[in-house]
């Protein structure tokens, strides 16, 4: 899809009824299915996060998505592959304010450059113990990303119609939180397997580029 095209849609999407955890359980296993029904997410007091799904033009005029590679740690989201975005602080206006604030430091994309059009389904990751808030936004001009060395090892940019091909929902064993070598659903994207917390994410965000093309 060239840009301006996506700029076309972004009204309808803006005002788009979201299907909320039933499109985001399109990508999650059963066995995590399961385990959110059965949780009090409440009691266990999670802390907050933001992320941002960012849609710009590539120097073909081609709407694309940006993702970041995590840096491989002592952790549970280890060289995963997932939106720009991070934790809540303090200083943070809202949930929005960090989701931009997160998007800036890890990709270098200016904040005041950012146009958030939709606020998404919040998702909770029982690992970590944190309530993610996912938006959509997108940036006007084909930007020049800056990854944040300490925490992206790598910047993935992803087009559009690459990202909505059938072609890209796979099935992947893995060996996940909930158990031994699982099979999983999950998405290759710029020939990366995506999975868990930001392949539910991204399956609503699929899932809304979908019902507009339906409008």
């Amino acid at each position: 899809m060239q840009f301006d095209e996506f700029l076309k849609q972004v009204p309808k999407l803006s005002n788009l009824e979201l299907l909320g955890q039933e499109a985001q359980f399109l990508m999650a296993p059963d066995e995590r299915i399961r385990a959110l029904s059965e949780m009090d997410i409440e009691a266990k007091k999670p802390r907050w996060a933001g992320v941002m799904a960012v849609f710009y033009p590539n120097t073909k005029g081609e709407t694309t998505l940006v993702l970041i590679l995590r840096k491989t740690y002592k952790g549970v989201h280890s060289n995963q592959v997932g939106f720009p975005g991070g934790k809540a602080e303090t200083c943070d206006e809202s949930i929005k304010h960090t989701a931009l604030r997160e998007t800036e430091e890890e990709v270098g994309l200016p904040q005041n450059e950012i146009n958030v059009v939709k606020k998404l389904t919040k998702l909770y990751i029982p690992p970590s113990n944190f309530w993610v808030q996912p938006f959509i936004g997108y940036v006007e001009q084909t930007p020049v990303f800056t990854k944040e060395d300490a925490e992206v090892e790598a910047i993935l940019e992803v087009p559009l119609e690459e990202f909505l091909a059938d072609k890209s929902v796979i099935t992947q064993r893995i060996d996940t939180s909930y158990g031994t070598m699982l099979d999983v659903p999950a998405f290759y994207l710029s020939e990366h397997v995506v999975w868990g917390a930001t392949a539910m994410m991204l399956s609503e965000v699929k899932w809304a580029f979908q019902q507009i093309d339906r409008l």
